[in-house]
């Protein structure tokens, strides 16, 4: 059988993640080979997510080598996937999930984020990190940081911001964990959906013998089962990375737990629910928790976010 063709994107992240799903592919045996690909996302970096349209960002240019057959899988951080795909794409695994939190990661010790006498300015491109900020911690400023994780170290070293707010799992892959001043709260910081997990995508005409091979050797069941609920939530709310709605499904003793929310863009309202049943019914879970969002105000707050991004 010819090796494996992982398309991903050329920051040490995403190699990071190429790299694992190649020794995971190794361990049952298959060979691969890992071909790096430019995406808009890593292209515009002056520009913030949300104006230049949060769909695909990170994934287009990768579905196109997908498409042409030049690549068999492609390899993304779970939660930069938009919520719908493009029907000739299916995501087929989620390894293994991470800590999900996220993190204040500074070159200073001593951070204290809960201070309101103390001045504070902490980097992030995502606006539910900002939404969540303004809710929780209304005194802390915050810039608008992009680039990959060693980039935004350097900018903050270079004195942009105090701190960086960021995804423990890149942070702990990248071996940064010395910087690592705060592990926030799953309560206030509930994670974007996906934060933590490796997806892979490919086309769904895909040789199925190697699609089911590719399955067996990087799949996570309980992930799986996690982030189908998570997607499905999100796919009702059709949130990008520039919509700050957040979900963290996770199954103790054989139930399925999601709870998830929104976030007003200035946050001064967060609405946050949860609902739960069996693995075998996450997408359902994800509907449900929709629909309770929508209905008790979320519906609203999305149309408001939704016009105030189209300005």
């Amino acid at each position: 059988m010819q090796p494996i063709k992982i398309g991903t994107r050329g920051s040490k992240l995403a190699l990071w993640q190429a790299y694992h799903v190649a020794n995971l592919l190794k361990a049952k045996g298959l060979a691969s080979e890992i071909i790096t690909i430019d995406t808009k996302g890593d292209q515009i970096l002056d520009v913030s997510i949300a104006k230049i349209g949060s769909k695909g960002v990170f994934t287009e240019e990768l579905e196109v080598q997908l498409a042409s057959g030049d690549i068999d899988i492609a390899v993304h951080s779970a939660k930069d996937m938009q919520s719908s795909l493009p029907e000739e794409f299916e995501l087929i695994a989620f390894t293994e999930r991470e800590k999900v939190n996220d993190i204040i990661l500074s070159h200073r010790e001593g951070i204290d984020y809960k201070n309101p006498s103390i001045p504070l300015v902490l980097g992030t491109s995502s606006t539910r990190r900002v939404a969540t900020l303004k809710h929780y911690y209304p005194h802390i400023q915050t810039v608008e940081v992009r680039g990959n994780l060693q980039t935004r170290i350097a900018k903050m070293e270079a004195g942009l911001c105090d701190g960086l707010l960021l995804a423990y799992a890149g942070a702990h892959r990248m071996g940064f964990d010395p910087l690592i001043r705060h592990e926030l709260s799953l309560d206030e910081f509930t994670p974007a959906v996906g934060q933590g997990s490796v997806g892979i995508e490919a086309a769904v005409n895909l040789d199925p013998k190697i699609r089911a091979e590719i399955i067996a050797a990087t799949h996570h069941a309980e992930t799986g089962y996690r982030l189908v609920a998570e997607r499905s939530y999100l796919k009702v709310l059709e949130g990008g990375c520039s919509i700050p709605v957040f979900a963290l499904a996770v199954v103790e003793n054989g139930v399925l737990r999601l709870r998830g929310g929104i976030v007003s863009l200035d946050g001064t309202e967060r609405i946050i629910h949860e609902v739960e049943g069996e693995n075998n019914q996450a997408e359902e879970l994800g509907k449900l928790l929709a629909e309770k969002v929508l209905q008790s105000g979320g519906e609203r707050i999305l149309k408001e976010i939704k016009t105030t991004l189209k300005k």
